[in-house]
């Protein structure tokens, strides 16, 4: 599950972690009101307002702009809110913005220059260990500083039985060539970013940039932030920070239905019972010569209602000129499958306008296989993955 940089600057300072203060707002007047808050509270007089979207790349965009005084918060905040904002990790069509964070204005004159830094926290999955990704050159994309200079790119790796280790946040405050307070501000904050990476079961923190202040205070400026969603059922008050208006409409309706769904680029939609079949279908499908539309999985009861559900996902898809579904009866037998398929095609009618491939094997697959042939519906059965790899070309001819 992402989260906004707001609500992952949240997470952030419950750990201790030194953030960037801000303030939501949706309506430009709440901008103007956040902003004379801010500037009660930290006395800045310029504020940054940021598009609050799941999307990398904002400040190119136009999403993210600098306001010297309150009347220019309340214009830009009614540019940005509402507008579509397109940046590289978004469609063509964008995003609409439904909410500003309103923020203080970190780069402020003192003593020292602002530095950026770039840190992450994520799984080496070569090792199974969590690691601490960090760069001297924060403030712009990690992708182009990791291609043209990679020498810049350190990791710090942790050993999951004894978590972070003091010489292990020494040894990145060095690396990043601080001193003094910086030094000591580096190394609790890097400690403090670790610890919330742990303590909310996040699969990425990712901090671009980490700022080193004027005055030496190291704070993050954003907070890219993503859950894992099967370790939500631990904090359930971070599951009410999930903003569905910002994921595909088809993957929601999906998951209220209990069913497992990721939409795709292909155009052969894949039903399947189980993750690893779910993987090896979509091979099919590409050995076939064709390209998955989704990864669809039912889970351990196929019944007609459920089938029902997944074949109205996958029509959802104007680009899917073909279904395949591919199931093994193993906790499920294949009779009561091929039962809710029919059950299904049948209660949809011309809904159904592409043609369908059934590859049943396991328990009572002949009689399956059987029942479907004989149900008078517009499907093609198999039983060997070759066979039904063939038929998706077939159809697809």
């Amino acid at each position: 599950m992402n989260l906004h940089e707001y609500q992952g600057k949240e997470i952030l300072s419950s750990f201790g972690v030194g953030i960037q203060k801000g303030i939501l707002s949706k309506t430009p007047k709440e901008a103007v009101e956040a902003a004379k808050k801010l500037t009660e509270e930290t006395g800045t007089g310029w504020h940054v307002i940021k598009a609050q979207v799941h999307a990398g790349g904002r400040g190119k965009g136009g999403g993210v702009r600098l306001a010297k005084n309150l009347k220019e918060v309340e214009q830009i905040a009614e540019e940005i809110l509402g507008m579509h904002l397109v940046t590289p990790q978004t469609s063509k069509e964008g995003k609409e913005v439904h909410q500003v964070l309103i923020t203080e204005d970190v780069y402020y004159p003192g003593d020292n220059e602002p530095e950026e830094y770039y840190m992450s926290v994520l799984l080496n999955r070569a090792t199974g260990r969590n690691m601490i990704m960090y760069s001297p050159e924060g403030g712009v994309d990690i992708e182009s500083v990791a291609e043209n200079t990679p020498e810049k790119i350190f990791t710090e790796e942790i050993d999951p039985a004894t978590g972070i280790l003091p010489f292990q946040a020494r040894k990145i405050a060095f690396n990043f060539g601080l001193e003094g307070k910086a030094f000591k501000e580096m190394t609790k904050f890097v400690t403090s970013l670790y610890k919330a990476y742990e303590g909310c079961d996040s699969s990425l923190f990712e901090i671009n940039p980490v700022l080193k202040t004027s005055d030496d205070r190291i704070i993050a400026v954003d907070a890219k932030v993503t859950l894992d969603d099967s370790a939500l059922f631990r904090h359930k008050d971070y599951q009410n920070m999930r903003d569905t208006r910002e994921e595909d409409p088809t993957e929601v309706e999906a998951r209220e239905a209990g069913l497992s769904y990721v939409n795709l680029d292909g155009n052969v939609g894949c039903m399947v019972n189980g993750a690893g079949l779910a993987m090896a279908t979509m091979d099919l499908i590409k050995f076939a010569g064709a390209e998955p539309a989704n990864f669809l999985d039912v889970g351990g009861t196929a019944d007609a209602k459920r089938v029902e559900q997944a074949f109205k996902l996958i029509l959802k898809d104007k680009k899917v000129e073909a279904i395949l579904i591919n199931i093994f009866g193993g906790i499920v037998r294949c009779d009561r499958v091929a039962k809710g398929i029919i059950e299904a095609y049948k209660n949809m009618g011309d809904q159904i306008n592409v043609p369908i491939i059934v590859r049943l094997q396991g328990t009572n697959a002949e009689e399956a296989v059987k029942l479907i042939n004989e149900a008078g519906i517009n499907v093609e059965t198999a039983v060997q993955f070759k066979e039904a790899a063939d038929k998706v070309q077939k159809v697809l001819a």
